[in-house]
């Protein structure tokens, strides 16, 4: 079976300026991948040219067998690539189940999402990805009325109920407190395996709790690969991002 995920000398020129630069990564079926590096490293781009959302002007993306290189974000996105963005996004009105209810629904038509006619398949998983994200306490509250770290688990649970094959989460402890940290650790190694996951990450201490294999990028470039202990002690990531801090 091929990889779930693989970059092929991927690239984007804004006017000149590389912002990422012929990277090639491959994650498996069911791996859990951390994307670490400084600021202006080219993370976000990245995910943004595996999803569609920018345009490269050189390499390849294939989800498992499919080249999905420049393909619009919606056709991505049918093709079962799922992404959450750093500022969640949910429909504030509604309660919490129904948000869920709404992304579970493959039916484009706007009346049949507003409905009640989930079969029972989908209601069972919709109760399985409330529990998973904690929020079967607030199945009924409005989505508007939650904490930013419920806010946060409840757009992982809307991509979750959407069966993605591959998840791009984009610093997905941004604004948490510890406490709300430490919960999107354990919801997040939940689901490696059954999902293939690609995290961009600046909380060392998350880090630490999820990171099975490490990829670093510097100036658009993947300077470095491995699991924690070969990334704490490889110079390079040293001099330019880690410092003399470690992971953790």
């Amino acid at each position: 079976m091929p990889a779930a995920l693989t970059i092929d000398g991927i690239g984007v020129d804004f006017s000149g300026v590389k912002a990422v630069d012929g990277v090639s990564m491959v994650i498996e079926e069911g791996e859990l991948r951390v994307l670490l590096g400084a600021n202006g490293a080219g993370k976000t781009t990245l995910m943004d040219l595996i999803s569609g959302k920018t345009k490269s002007t050189q390499g390849q993306v294939f989800l498992y067998d499919t080249e999905i290189t420049n393909w619009e974000e919606p056709a991505i996105a049918r093709a079962g690539l799922g992404r959450k963005f750093q500022i969640p996004s949910v429909f504030k009105e509604l309660t919490v189940r129904r948000n869920l209810e709404v992304a579970s629904c493959h039916n484009p038509r706007v009346f049949a999402n507003l409905g009640f006619g989930l079969p029972r398949a989908a209601r069972r998983r919709l109760d399985e990805v409330l529990a998973l994200t904690g929020l079967t306490a607030q199945a009924e509250t409005i989505a508007g009325t939650l904490s930013h770290g419920e806010t946060q688990w409840l757009e992982l649970g809307l991509l979750i109920v959407q069966n993605p094959r591959v998840l791009l989460l984009d610093e997905p402890t941004a604004g948490m407190t510890a406490a709300e940290t430490h919960r999107t650790a354990e919801i997040i190694k939940d689901l490696r395996g059954s999902h293939t996951i690609l995290v961009v990450e600046h909380d060392m201490a998350f880090v630490r709790e999820i990171a099975e294999r490490i990829t670093v990028m510097h100036l658009g470039q993947v300077l470095a690969e491995g699991d924690i202990a070969s990334i704490e002690s490889d110079a390079r990531v040293r001099a330019a991002y880690l410092g003399s801090r470690g992971i953790g």
